[in-house]
């Protein structure tokens, strides 16, 4: 018996009647997390975790039915035991992990094993099958601790700001902004992106403090910004904006810096490799707690992954999906606007 299919729609459990993360609209869906490859507009009903719903609301709408779980809880739907648990990905991110008949099956959805200090920690769930992502599913892909990273984007930004430049991060506006707010403050002043700026309401709204930070709009002088560190998005990282203020260096917050070539790809002053996804230890440690039969691979280096599963023992599928591609923006602005 298997709980899940892989359809045109996203992933399907026919006993429940429900999809997880689909791609398109459809009647109920259960959502990972807010990120824009997981979670599509139209559909008729939503269920994610409390901390999520916010985010939603603010990306997606303020008119959408949603249903909230906290971690740990469950509802029954179809005769379908459905339950959220810690995926460590972005605040509110959570595996899926469902049950019926005594097969139990968990979709992880995007996770990571490291504690950032501001997610609910990754929780390891015992299951007969398991949904991977692969997003840094090779060798080469082995972060260093958060520490050590967050001690170096630190010197680099302190050594800007004495050397009279402006200092910018570029880094998602869900999940990795607020690392960043959180491993940064109480330095400098912190000046955020407008779309940065609304998630971070969105998650205060939820409950979660976070630290102060200030919105850039058009009238923030340069020579103030000057003396911080500003945090925008990807779509940012070549703006006419940047290229406008004092004496301008950027360092780009991702997994993809951890190899070279992708710092060159960027033209990046400075590369860090900060990433809210598992590396290929924590991957493989993550499969193994799970003591799952059978893993299906989605997102990645799928191929690779899938692979070395099989060769250490593990039945394991690839699997098609549309997630992997965090398209942050709401839209994407590439200017300051109020």
């Amino acid at each position: 018996m298997s709980l899940i299919s892989f359809t045109n729609r996203g992933i399907y459990c026919s006993q429940g009647d429900f999809y997880i993360d689909p791609w398109r609209p459809v009647d109920y869906a259960v959502t990972t997390h807010g990120h824009s490859d997981h979670v599509k507009s139209g559909n008729a009903n939503y269920l994610c975790h409390t901390l999520t719903k916010p985010i939603l609301h603010r990306r997606i709408g303020e008119d959408l039915k949603i249903e909230t779980l906290d971690y740990g809880k469950s509802i029954t739907k179809n005769g379908v035991k459905i339950s959220l648990h810690p995926a460590g990905h972005i605040i509110g991110s959570a595996q899926i992990r469902l049950e019926y008949k005594g097969e139990i099956c968990v979709v992880s959805g995007d996770y990571k094993t490291e504690n950032d200090g501001i997610s609910a920690p990754f929780e390891p769930v015992r299951c007969h099958s398991f949904v991977s992502e692969s997003t840094f599913g090779l060798p080469v892909y082995k972060w260093q601790p958060q520490d050590m990273v967050a001690a170096e984007i630190i010197r680099w930004a302190e050594d800007n700001i004495q050397k009279g430049k402006s200092t910018v991060l570029v880094a998602y506006s869900l999940g990795k902004a607020q690392r960043l707010i959180n491993i940064l403050a109480g330095r400098y002043p912190i000046y955020v992106h407008s779309s940065i700026a609304n998630l971070n309401e969105a998650i205060e709204q939820s409950g979660v403090p976070l630290p102060a930070t200030i919105r850039i709009t058009p009238e923030t002088g340069k020579d103030i910004l000057q003396k911080g560190i500003m945090i925008v998005p990807p779509a940012m990282r070549t703006s006419r904006w940047i290229k406008t203020l004092i004496n301008p260096v950027t360092g780009v917050c991702s997994g993809w810096m951890q190899v070279r070539s992708h710092r060159r790809w960027q033209s990046a002053d400075a590369g860090f490799a900060l990433s809210d996804h598992a590396d290929w230890p924590g991957l493989i440690e993550a499969i193994g707690e799970t003591g799952a039969e059978t893993v299906y691979v989605t997102h990645g280096f799928t191929a690779a992954f899938s692979r070395y599963l099989n060769e250490a023992g593990i039945y394991s599928e690839e699997v098609k999906t549309q997630y992997g591609t965090e398209e942050d923006e709401e839209p994407a602005a590439t200017e300051i606007s109020a």
